[in-house]
């Protein structure tokens, strides 16, 4: 499988795990991927996760997708800078999601961390996905 974007790899396993209606999804563990599950689990997108080893001794994240009423608390789940389109914001430009409804998720240099997080320490930097 061409690994080109280990990150979009991720969300798309959880979108796609989601319309299975699967309780755990397992991704092949990063630090960029463990932080970016880091900012949906304290902005209560996901359950939690933890980093299990496969038989092969390669560390997977196993993420705990989370449901309200049946269905998937994360309704949308976009990659916003991608390897062949890099996107970046300043402290002022980071965008809203949905009205501050949804979550930008920046990696900036203090850290990977949602729009608001972001806007609050001003800090800008790339913008990696939104979840609504």
């Amino acid at each position: 499988m061409n690994m080109n974007d280990p990150l979009g790899d991720m969300l798309t396993r959880i979108r796609n795990a989601q319309m299975r209606g699967k309780s755990t999804v397992r991704t092949p563990a990063s630090k960029l991927r463990a932080w970016v599950l880091d900012v949906l689990k304290n902005e209560g997108y996901i359950r939690g996760y933890e980093e299990v080893t496969t038989d092969d001794g390669h560390n997977e994240l196993e993420i705990g997708l989370k449901y309200h009423d049946g269905a998937p608390v994360i309704r949308e789940l976009s990659r916003v800078s991608k390897p062949g389109r890099r996107v970046y914001a300043g402290a002022n430009e980071i965008p809203q999601v949905r009205q501050g409804l949804g979550v930008s998720i920046v990696s900036t240099p203090k850290g990977v961390m949602s729009d608001a997080a972001a806007r609050n320490a001003n800090v800008g930097g790339e913008v990696l996905c939104t979840v609504f």
